[in-house]
């Protein structure tokens, strides 16, 4: 593997980072405490052409390959403060963006793609359960076939963007007893009369980006909501695991970086005992576990998403890579809280909201316990 960036692409990741302090740090920690979403920087984003990095040119995107696409997102990670924005924007392109490019007719296609693009519409992926997280193919939504189309019914749980989506993926079985043999995906407009989304959840962290509950009662939709073939909803989910695995948290390692070098700074600025805290070993001990932890996160996710470009297959690496980007910035941000001390724990210094927002990576698109299980499985135990 070549580790080298052309000057295209490391061009690509200066303007995001440039992009992003500009335009997308401004009143985080107020719009945090309010959990209040910004459609603006969303339409933002979309303008700079973040939600078409990697959506065909004759879709409305620009048509970048992957590996370039995390590059830019890592940059827009580093100078955007606000977490639960950059999740946000990798989660849509690695669950709704994606699914649509693979699984969708070219109907399809031209219908939402020039839209997400252009910032005028948001897709919300709605696979989760309250009794299929971990075990995603226990699902319990229905669905049954009609003259006209499909029916659902069901309860979906954890959806990002869930309160102000435009349009829903649905996982629905034909029958639960069949698990991943009958599950097929559906995409439903908001307006489409038994859809109704909760009212925003109030959740820890990436307090910025809404999520809700979804309820389908006597859902119809024509047959051409149906995405792909019937059945074919298993594949069409495992077909994007590795992507999402390995490119969800992408604006993380940008995060890690931006917190790994305010932390040297205030490091040597501290002082205590006539000397700066940095000269402390406990101190800078934990200041070098937190720049293991971002090489060794950059250089695992690099690996696998080059080789998912590549067509090689992926799923340890991918797995691997998961897990060290959602611990490492779990683990870096509390030694960053801790090496600020009584700072640290201030919301106004706004070192806590990493930690926030951290604790969801290990938890969300699938948990570091089942990344583990996965590369165990692959490792042949």
């Amino acid at each position: 593997m070549d580790f080298s960036w052309s000057e295209e692409q490391l061009a690509l990741r200066k303007s995001a980072v440039e992009f992003a302090q500009r335009e997308l740090s401004h009143d985080v920690a107020e719009r945090d405490r309010e959990e209040s979403f910004s459609r603006e920087d969303w339409r933002k984003c979309a303008e700079y052409g973040i939600q078409g990095l990697a959506v065909p040119r004759k879709y409305g995107g620009s048509e970048l390959d992957l590996l370039t696409s995390f590059l830019v997102m890592e940059g827009l990670g580093y100078g955007c403060r606000d977490n639960g924005l950059t999740f946000a924007l990798n989660a849509q392109f690695v669950s709704v963006v994606s699914t649509l490019i693979s699984a969708g007719s070219d109907a399809h296609k031209q219908r939402y793609l020039p839209a997400i693009c252009a910032g005028d519409l948001i897709g919300a992926y709605a696979m989760t359960e309250p009794l299929s997280g971990s075990d995603a193919f226990n699902l319990q939504t229905t669905f049954v076939r009609t003259e006209t189309g499909f029916t659902l019914n069901g309860h979906k749980s954890l959806l990002t963007f869930g309160p102000v989506a435009d349009f829903f993926l649905v996982f629905a079985t034909e029958d639960p007893k069949l698990r991943h043999w009958g599950i097929s995906v559906f995409v439903i407009d908001r307006d489409t009369p038994g859809l109704k989304p909760s009212p925003a959840i109030s959740k820890m962290g990436l307090r910025t980006t809404p999520m809700s509950e979804l309820h389908l009662s006597d859902c119809h939709v024509t047959h051409d909501a149906l995405l792909g073939e019937i059945g074919s909803g298993a594949a069409i989910f495992n077909e994007g695991q590795d992507v999402e695995r390995a490119a969800i948290l992408a604006s993380q390692i940008g995060a890690m970086e931006f917190q790994l070098e305010k932390t040297i700074e205030y490091a040597k600025s501290r002082h205590q005992s006539g000397q700066p805290i940095g000269k402390f070993q406990s101190v800078s001990n934990r200041i070098v576990d937190m720049k293991m932890r971002l090489d060794l996160a950059r250089l695992v996710a690099y690996k696998a998403v080059w080789m998912i470009q590549q067509g090689q297959p992926a799923t340890m690496e991918a797995a691997i890579a998961n897990v060290r980007m959602a611990e490492g910035f779990v683990r870096s941000s509390m030694d960053a809280i801790l090496v600020h001390g009584g700072r640290g724990y201030l919301t106004e210094t706004e070192v806590e909201r990493d930690l926030r927002d951290a604790v969801g990576g290990p938890v969300y698109g699938g948990t570091s316990d089942i990344q583990r299980n996965i590369i165990a499985h692959q490792l042949g135990l």
